[in-house]
């Protein structure tokens, strides 16, 4: 089948569309480049545009009526900037993408995979585990922009025929198999991009944001999850969709994809140290503006709806991120 992936040139979208590719499905990509690489369209079918621009959108139909789909990933995601450039975040995350799912009623596409965020969870009661229907509070602009796209998904498909599957990321790590995509921020912001930076010298320390946190050793808890997995249970929810909300009993469903299990910032380091074989330099810090203490993901639901479970662990990512900041001097032409 056909599958339209917003923000096919980004990180997620780009190896979603390798797995997809890798399934035997045909993606069309729909991509601004605002910040992902052109180079990591390879040579798929591809739109340069807004996913706001009416026009752009209904020629890509009419051009592929095939399309069976479309996995919405098109977004701003740096949590900092979100507080720094409110305005951007509620512009191209909300009003741009309720413009995207009004057009797809309008053409009749209704089936929609949206990528939400688990950055949307509140802290929970008691532990770290959080099941979907576990009450939310987002700290940031980034998360209240997708708890908000979630809302209006759920009225819009209450109201018309669009049905949606909205996957929660919990932590991407890694790269795809065949190193053909992977973090191109030049100094990503992430937890795992910092630590690359500091093990190879681009950074004189990795900073541990937040040490007196609620948790076992007082820095943020995470659940890591392998992007190839990640970009598995897209491949898995497009190919069942109608089976996916028929299990569910409603035409719209949220799903938490991560491992299943939390490691804290500390934890995380001593697991890079064993994989990269170096102690890597590392201070404290504040937590940044934004930061959440963090969760790991309650899977059941994946499992049972889409028959998706995470394969690889937190040492596989730990090791593809640093065979690919070896390549992405080759892909990219910068390390």
């Amino acid at each position: 089948m056909k599958v339209l992936v917003t923000g096919g040139a980004g990180y997620i979208g780009s190896t979603t569309a390798r797995a997809l590719e890798a399934a035997g499905h045909v993606p069309v990509i729909l991509d601004s480049l605002l910040t992902g690489p052109r180079v990591f369209v390879g040579d798929r079918i591809f739109y340069q545009g807004d996913i706001a621009d009416r026009t752009l959108v209904g020629r890509i139909f009419e051009e592929h009526p095939e399309i069976a789909a479309t996995i919405h990933m098109a977004a701003r995601i740096v949590v900092p900037e979100s507080v720094a450039e409110p305005v951007a975040y509620y512009r191209d995350n909300v009003a741009k993408s309720l413009t995207l799912f009004d057009q797809l009623v309008e053409l009749g596409r209704p089936a929609v995979l949206f990528s939400s965020s688990a950055s949307l969870y509140a802290p929970p009661s008691e532990g770290f585990e959080v099941r979907e229907c576990d009450p939310v509070a987002p700290t940031s602009p980034y998360a209240r922009t997708k708890l908000m796209m979630e809302q209006i998904l759920q009225d819009i498909v209450a109201a018309t025929p669009l049905r949606a599957i909205i996957l929660r990321y919990f932590n991407p790590i890694g790269s795809d198999p065949d190193l053909t995509t992977g973090i191109y921020a030049r100094e990503p912001s992430h937890v795992l991009g910092q630590l690359v930076m500091a093990a190879r010298g681009r950074l004189p320390a990795f900073t541990i944001t937040g040490t007196d946190l609620p948790t076992p050793d007082g820095t943020g808890i995470r659940d890591y999850v392998h992007v190839w997995d990640l970009a598995q249970a897209h491949v898995a929810a497009v190919e069942q969709f109608d089976t996916v909300l028929d299990r569910a009993g409603r035409p719209s469903v949220i799903v938490n994809i991560g491992r299943g299990e939390g490691i804290t910032v500390r934890e995380l380091i001593s697991v890079f140290e064993d994989v990269y074989g170096e102690a890597v330099p590392s201070r404290e810090a504040p937590p940044r503006l934004g930061d959440a203490v963090g969760a790991y993901a309650n899977v059941d639901l994946a499992h049972q709806l889409l028959g998706w479970q995470s394969k690889l662990s937190v040492a596989d990512g730990i090791s593809s991120a640093l065979r690919w900041a070896d390549k992405r001097r080759m892909v990219l032409g910068y390390e």
